[in-house]
């Protein structure tokens, strides 16, 4: 018996040996593309740091200067905040009703989904030159619709009050994604459920409610998660169209981030955002985790 339990040891550690060969690269990628950079960054974090010399330890002293002297980092905070606030909402809500729309079994049905889910498979930065152009206050299009409408035109990017909507607004282009996962979501419901709804006399705006919502609250909750994460990250819309301006309308955080790094060669402070915006992003994570148990309906919830 235990001559048995030793050769089946024996043939264990090969085979063990061999899984362990086969997840080394991805081992030695985590450890050097992740890990290390996580750790250093929190060192870099507290040292004043040009990326060229050498850097010197300062302590919490990044942090005390973007919270106490930074002119830029509150504005580019509550850019941030009010970004999230009008992208995440919209987009879920218009992706939603193009999903409803678009879920019919209707003759080239998948034509209109294609064409709907096309804007997501384009460069961003080519698409964001387009609309720079489409919004340009003396030739683009957007005016000369308005024109054309006899309505009043705007400065749009380059107005204080409209050039955070107007990338909002920009941003809706790429609503297909939201739109093809919501989709996804909608045919995985049981049409039966939909028919018996139906003969206990139920409208379509009571069974939308009751019905529909309940059962894609998982996916609502996915693109809220999602969305908010994406959109406190949002770099290239800043970056492509306004340069942060008109003021600090649309420096949103990440921007500010490659600011200071690139073009302040302020890298020490750049390090410490950065760990500010990921303590910002975990802290909304699990707030809105722990309000979904209120609203996402599972298997697990309570009838």
């Amino acid at each position: 018996m235990a001559a048995h339990s030793v050769q089946a040891r024996s043939r264990r550690h090969p085979d063990a040996l061999i899984g362990y060969l086969f997840i080394l690269p991805s081992i030695i990628g985590f450890l050097v593309f992740v890990l290390y950079p996580l750790v250093t960054s929190v060192y870099y974090g507290l040292t004043a740091w040009n990326g060229a010399s050498n850097p010197v330890f300062i302590g919490f002293q990044n942090y005390l200067y973007l919270f106490e002297h930074d002119i830029a980092f509150w504005p580019s905070l509550a850019a941030t905040g009010w970004f999230v606030v009008m992208s995440v909402p919209s987009s879920i809500i218009l992706g939603l009703a193009l999903a409803m729309l678009l879920n019919r079994k209707l003759r080239g049905i998948r034509v209109f989904r294609t064409i709907f889910y096309l804007p997501v498979v384009l460069p961003s930065i080519a698409t964001l030159t387009l609309w720079k152009f489409i919004f340009d206050p003396r030739f683009g299009f957007a005016n000369e619709l308005l024109r054309a409408l006899h309505l009043p035109t705007s400065l749009w990017l380059g107005s204080y009050a409209m050039a955070l909507p107007s990338i909002v607004i920009i941003g809706l282009w790429g609503v297909g994604g939201t739109m093809i996962i919501f989709l996804a979501g909608l045919q995985a419901v049981p049409q039966e459920l939909y028919e018996a709804a139906r003969l206990d006399g139920g409208g379509d705006l009571a069974i939308f409610r009751r019905l529909t919502l309940p059962l894609i609250s998982p996916i609502l909750f996915l693109e809220l998660v999602m969305g908010i994460i994406g959109s406190m990250q949002a770099f290239n819309q800043p970056a492509v169209l306004t340069g942060g301006g008109p003021g600090f309308s649309t420096d949103l955080f990440m921007y500010n981030i490659w600011q200071n790094a690139f073009q302040n060669q302020q890298f020490g402070l750049a390090e410490a955002q950065v760990w500010v915006l990921f303590v910002a992003i975990i802290l909304i994570t699990v707030f809105t985790f722990r309000l979904s148990s209120m609203w996402v309906y599972t298997e697990e919830s309570p009838e």
